[in-house]
């Protein structure tokens, strides 16, 4: 019976779940009358414009500070080898341990939430996350780096949801779905390329340590605007049952362990690590073994029937193919630049430009939107991406990032478009359904973005390694050494040692170094070009699903079924 009382006021606690703006029905009794009139007022109380500003700018700096933990780490792996004293392999631990705690805590934070109180949980989360900054003063080596991105990692999964709860509570309740989430949604955004732009500057002011001397700065600034600034407070209840906690418990190891999984799959390769395979089955079986448990209870933690119906399904799957899709701006495009030699200060304008476009794209939605206008949001964010995936597939080894400024800014602009519309329209199945379903909307909109990131990063860094091999083989098996052309290649590249090496056949095994060098990078070349055309190809399927759902959708619904034999 706990549970039953348990998820009835989860929804309210939730920052999605102010989104309704919908507060307790009255009872419509008669003697009841004269004591609904002071109840109102006092909700809705509309905040002066000053103060409703200084909580969006408390958003913004949550939000940037959220981003920049997630992102500052993963955007200096090879700058972060030295100073730890790692190789390529052991930094992408960083990534892993940063994310195995983050993807499942927000679920049982939404409980935590209501049982505890918001104020409680606000002032102790930006403690927890300020306290877990400074250890980062402390780290020396990989194993302290990797204690202290774990701790990030849960200190981090609140932030996010604080961001959504200063941005929202200003808001009146028309406001909050239609132009509070957007407004998070776009700010969240500016953490990766933000991430980019910030980081020659602090790694020359101590590497490691000066990467995040300006992220405790914003975590300080942070706990203060929390502290000045209180949430207006949801009425407590007991909501957390124990069976939630043994449920979240598998949820939090199959989920992290299916991120460690693809955060690491591609540096040591999927089928050469048997730890990976077990890595993956244990998670894989503690996921089941939640379901198991969910599956038979009366009031579950998360309803799994509801997440297997057709339209969660169908969105699960436009949101995950869409964070795939986005994949092609941070593990393409930036990526692709980094395998040319280039380093974040070069592409300091290419990340201003993304910053900028997002914030454009985020506006640009704000200006567009009206209920209804959804699906055509989304269907010009797929269009987007297409035209930005296919103006960069004819990329060599001589493009810069001023040859990419008009497709990134597309992307960017297609990136803050798709997320709003489709947030919204799973908050309104789920509201429809109860505020109980709020916390299962969140599962599937963190697995599909927190999850579907790392699974897409892994997934278009295999792609790219696995044509690069292909395409290496075949331009190496076109060399033949005792062509003219290029023999006289060898002899111009090895020019360069010939002052310091006189032994004429170690001078040549010199240039046939260089050489395949050369062919090793337009191999890289030409594999992301063939990940640039595939994502353009798939985001060209889903625009055609798209457009032809939504067709047979018009079609039922002007010729319904019963209608259908009486027209033949």
């Amino acid at each position: 019976m706990t549970a039953a009382r348990g998820d009835r006021p989860t929804g309210p606690s939730s920052p999605d779940a102010e989104v309704s703006g919908n507060e307790t029905p009255s009872e419509p009794s008669d003697h009841q009358e004269p004591q609904a009139p002071p109840t109102p007022p006092a909700a809705p109380a509309p905040m002066p414009r000053s103060r409703a500003a200084l909580y969006m700018l408390a958003s913004l700096l949550l939000s940037l500070t959220q981003g920049l933990g997630m992102n500052l780490a993963a955007a200096n792996l090879p700058q972060l080898q030295g100073p730890l004293g790692a190789t390529a392999s052991e930094v992408t631990w960083l990534i892993a341990a940063y994310m195995a705690p983050n993807v499942s805590l927000s679920l049982i934070l939404v409980k935590v939430r209501a049982q505890f109180g918001l104020r409680n949980f606000a002032e102790l989360s930006i403690l927890l996350f300020v306290l877990v900054m400074l250890l980062h003063i402390f780290v020396r080596d990989m194993q302290s780096a990797l204690v202290v991105r774990f701790f990030s990692g849960i200190a981090a999964a609140p932030i996010s949801t604080l961001a959504f709860l200063y941005m929202l509570e200003p808001l009146p309740p028309a406001k909050k779905l239609a132009v509070g989430q957007p407004l998070v949604l776009t700010t969240i955004a500016l953490g990766a390329p933000l991430a980019r732009l910030i980081s020659p500057d602090l790694l020359v002011l101590g590497d490691w340590h000066g990467l995040y001397l300006f992220e405790i700065a914003l975590a300080m600034m942070a706990f203060s605007a929390v502290y000045l600034l209180p949430l207006t407070p949801p009425p407590r209840a007991k909501v957390i049952h124990w069976l939630d906690i043994l449920s979240y418990l598998f949820i939090a190891v199959g989920f992290g362990l299916t991120a460690m999984f693809f955060a690491l799959g591609r540096a040591y390769w999927w089928f050469e690590a048997p730890w990976l395979g077990t890595m993956l089955a244990i998670g894989l079986a503690s996921l089941t073994c939640a379901v198991v448990i969910e599956l038979n209870r009366e009031t579950p933690f998360l309803d799994i029937r509801w997440l297997t119906s057709k339209e969660i399904v169908h969105l699960a799957v436009m949101l995950f193919i869409f964070r795939l899709l986005m994949s092609e701006q941070t593990s393409g495009a930036y990526a692709f630049f980094q395998a040319l030699g280039l380093q974040n200060d070069q592409m300091t304008t290419l990340s201003l430009l993304v910053i900028g476009s997002s914030i454009i794209g985020g506006l640009a939605y704000l200006a567009v939107y009206k209920p209804g206008r959804e699906n055509a949001i989304q269907m010009v964010a797929f269009a987007l991406l297409l035209v930005g995936a296919l103006m960069d597939s004819d990329a060599t080894s001589l493009t810069r990032p001023a040859q990419m400024y008009a497709s990134q800014a597309l992307i960017a602009v297609a990136g803050a478009l798709f997320l709003p519309p489709a947030m919204a329209a799973g908050m309104m199945m789920a509201l429809q359904r109860g505020p109980t379903f709020i916390l299962n909307f969140i599962v599937v909109f963190l697995t599909t973005q927190s999850l579907g990131g790392v699974v897409g990063t892994a997934l278009v860094g295999t792609f790219i390694t696995w044509r690069t091999r292909l395409h290496f083989q075949h331009l190496a098996e076109n060399l033949n050494l005792g062509n003219p052309i290029i023999a006289q290649r060898i002899s111009q590249l090895s020019a360069s040692y010939s002052h310091v090496i006189t032994d004429r056949s170690q001078l040549n095994a010199e240039g046939v170094a260089l050489l395949s060098q050369q062919v090793t990078r337009e191999a890289t070349v030409l594999a992301y070009n063939d990940a640039f055309l595939a994502i353009a190809v798939l985001a060209a399927l889903a625009l055609t699903v798209m457009v032809l759902h939504l067709a047979t959708r018009t079609i039922v619904k002007r010729f319904p079924p019963e209608q259908q034999p009486a027209a033949g």
